[in-house]
């Protein structure tokens, strides 16, 4: 039996700066938001130990990553800066929540990656987040 979630997939090949990745999830917009809000759902995506706050607020996981929160609009997008490590320059993700008859589409986006960035492992890495965060809406 096939799984209720569909793969993330690639939509862009990350060559201008910017990699994008998107999944369909079967529940609505408003379950996406309560999940990805809780420190299951914001682990899911950024990382362990990140807990998120208001606009303007850092964000900081167990594993070095960190950033602010730059833009918080409930049921529709999420946007912070990223920093892969300590002195890594800011760059921004952004995620999307696109309501989609019965069911959500998460779309990402990674954006002002710098030259040298290992665009292909943030693919995998945001591919993944997006799997865990999808687990958790559904489960």
């Amino acid at each position: 039996m096939s799984s209720p979630v569909s793969a993330p997939e690639e939509l862009s090949d990350g060559s201008s700066g910017t990699v994008h990745v998107s999944c369909t999830v079967p529940t609505s917009a408003e379950h996406v938001w309560e999940v990805l809000i809780t420190r299951p759902g914001t682990e899911a995506l950024l990382g362990p130990g990140v807990t998120l706050g208001s606009k303007g607020e850092p964000w900081h996981s167990d594993d070095g990553q960190h950033g602010v929160v730059r833009s918080y609009h409930p049921l529709e997008q999420l946007r912070v800066s990223w920093h892969g490590a300590q002195d890594d320059p800011p760059s921004l993700v952004d995620l999307h929540l696109v309501p989609d008859g019965q069911s959500t589409r998460i779309d990402l986006a990674h954006e002002r990656l710098g030259h040298g960035e290992d665009a292909d492992g943030l693919r995998r890495r945001w591919e993944g987040a997006l799997d865990r965060l999808a687990q958790a809406v559904t489960t």
